[in-house]
């Protein structure tokens, strides 16, 4: 095993990680189940292709028709503090001691303590990142309520797509969903059992039932490894990808005796579209920011099936996340307005039957939460079994109407050009008109651009066609705006390098599966890694 050593200014932080018992723990955990993370992915790639091959569109499978149609099967009932999930706090990267903090005294039900959407995953933050839950979980921030009375931590390691660079096993760079899994278990899970507040986790862009009996798996191992008792670990699944959508069923069942649920989100699950069928015209995917809300019938279909699922397994459903921000005057027309908006979009969840959902903006959680006990009764609503929905493959794959529109365009090509040059700048979400933004939306928003150059869709406006040259100079165009908001020379040259890997990107022949992973990959950024503290020359350090 081989260890990058610490960052500047983290060198007490990792001391504290990479002890011997730790690293060798690593070790083991990442050399049992290396292979299988291997397998999963490939698997990945084999079924896209053999879609793409048959021109197929996905299916309930025959080969589990059988789980699906055994009615007595359930979900394992989730501990106490899991019970009532009606606001957590989404996107939140622990790296940012300060929000972390903020929110550990908020009113939240729970956190969802982010590594993989809303943070960058420089081995900066993800050092400070889990010392930080380290610190929350052992009672070390001053002025914070102890861990068994603060809000939930909801751990959301990498997804599958990503590797940690710092470490290598057996010549192998680690999968990052197991070097921060592996950490957090390690050094919170007891505490955080022994407290009744976990260890909790969120389960981010599984694809199939195969990966979520590979967690299950390493979930039944750590457990036997720590002397935790089976059954400790409770997992809520992110169905962000229009396959899984298909599997959920089968997804609770792999995971039956580790279940907190499954959660619906919007953007990373319509970008699944582009990711999986986004050569098809059948699936061009409209305007996001005119035509694709949570009321259209694809994805109310997909939220319906999800908690008619959860709840006939007696599993908690989630929403997905409030990215709107609340101006700071309570007494503007501009404040009134956003809350009106987030209210009714969040009404529109909660009379589907979702159990809970997050938000962004801490000012919200109160508002939130008064809306769940003003329309519903309990702690949750696994009582609402949503006999009346019966949704169909159709209804999943239906896209709805529109075309695409000049500032539509625009606004994607802002976000995916912000986005990179959040990460060139070692952050994983930053701010735009009034909202958070993080890979969710920035994967949407260059998925969308890639597929209207691919099927020169038209705009609405103007009857231009979206081509390689049009998206070429609109990109010119934004980010010159974008520039004038720049405080110095290094933030407008970084946006500029940030627009140049965004072309890079959206004009490739063949559609890069996810943004971070290229990210993760591109030399750009890993020459980059600031403003944080400069990493030393990786010179390796060995166990």
């Amino acid at each position: 095993m081989e260890v990058c050593p610490p960052p500047s200014g983290l060198e007490a932080e990792y001391e504290t990680l990479f002890s011997t018992d730790a690293l060798l723990f690593l070790q083991e955990l990442i050399s049992t189940f290396d292979e299988e993370v291997d397998q999963v992915l490939r698997l990945r790639v084999s079924r896209k292709a053999q879609l793409d091959l048959s021109g197929d569109v996905p299916n309930f499978l025959e080969s589990t028709r059988h789980i699906r149609k055994d009615a007595a099967w359930r979900v394992l009932p989730v501990p106490p503090r899991l019970q009532q999930r009606h606001v957590d706090i989404g996107d939140l990267a622990p790296c940012d001691t300060q929000r972390f903090v903020k929110a550990l005294q908020s009113p939240a039900q729970g956190i969802q303590v982010d590594f993989d959407d809303g943070n960058c995953p420089t081995y900066y933050n993800q050092i400070k990142g889990i010392h930080n839950v380290f610190k929350a979980v052992h009672n070390q921030f001053p002025d914070v309520p102890a861990i068994s009375q603060a809000p939930v931590l909801m751990l959301r390691p990498r997804a599958w797509n990503m590797v940690e660079h710092n470490m290598m096993v057996k010549g192998k760079e680690a999968p990052g969903p197991l070097f921060d899994f592996g950490l957090l278990m390690f050094h919170c899970g007891k505490t955080l059992l022994e407290n009744k507040s976990g260890p909790f986790f969120y389960l981010s862009k599984v694809e199939s039932f195969m990966e979520a009996r590979l967690w299950n798996k390493i979930f039944v191992w750590t457990q036997l490894q720590l002397g935790l008792p089976l059954g400790s670990i409770k997992a809520t699944v992110l169905i962000e990808n229009v396959l899984a959508a298909f599997e959920m069923e089968e997804i609770l069942y792999e995971l039956r005796e580790h279940s907190a649920g499954l959660n619906c989100g919007i953007w990373d699950y319509s970008a699944s579209f582009v990711n999986k069928f986004g050569h098809r015209p059948a699936f061009l995917l409209p305007d996001r920011s005119k035509y694709v809300n949570m009321e259209k019938h694809f994805l109310r279909s997909y939220m319906d099936l999800l908690v008619q699922t959860c709840h006939r397994r007696g599993a908690l459903a989630t929403g997905g996340m409030a990215a709107l921000l609340l101006p700071h005057d309570p007494l503007s027309d501009a404040y009134a307005s956003v809350l009106a908006k987030v209210t009714r979009l969040k009404l529109l969840e909660i009379k589907a039957g979702v159990d809970g959902f997050m938000v962004y903006d801490l000012s919200l959680i109160r508002p939130m939460q008064k809306l769940f006990k003003l329309h519903t009764e309990g702690d949750n609503q696994l009582h609402l079994l949503r006999d009346d929905v019966a949704v169909t493959p159709e209804d999943l794959l239906s896209m709805p109407s529109g075309g695409v529109t000049l500032h539509g365009l625009k606004y994607n090509i802002a976000v995916g050009v912000l986005f990179i040059s959040a990460w060139l700048c070692g952050k994983g979400h930053f701010f735009y008109r009034g909202q958070v933004e993080d890979s969710a939306t920035a994967e949407i928003s260059r998925s969308q651009v890639w597929q209207w150059i691919r099927h020169q869709a038209e705009l609405e406006d103007d009857s231009r066609v979206v081509s390689r040259r049009l998206v070429t100079d609109l990109t010119k165009e934004v980010t010159a705006e974008l520039s004038t908001r720049s405080r110095s020379v290094w933030a407008k040259q970084k946006l500029h390098t940030a627009a140049d890997m965004f072309l890079e990107v959206v004009l490739k022949r063949d559609f890069p599966e996810f943004i971070t992973t290229y990210l993760n990959l591109d030399h750009t950024f890993l020459s980059s890694k600031s403003p944080g503290p400069v990493e030393p020359a990786p010179h390796q350090s060995k166990l």
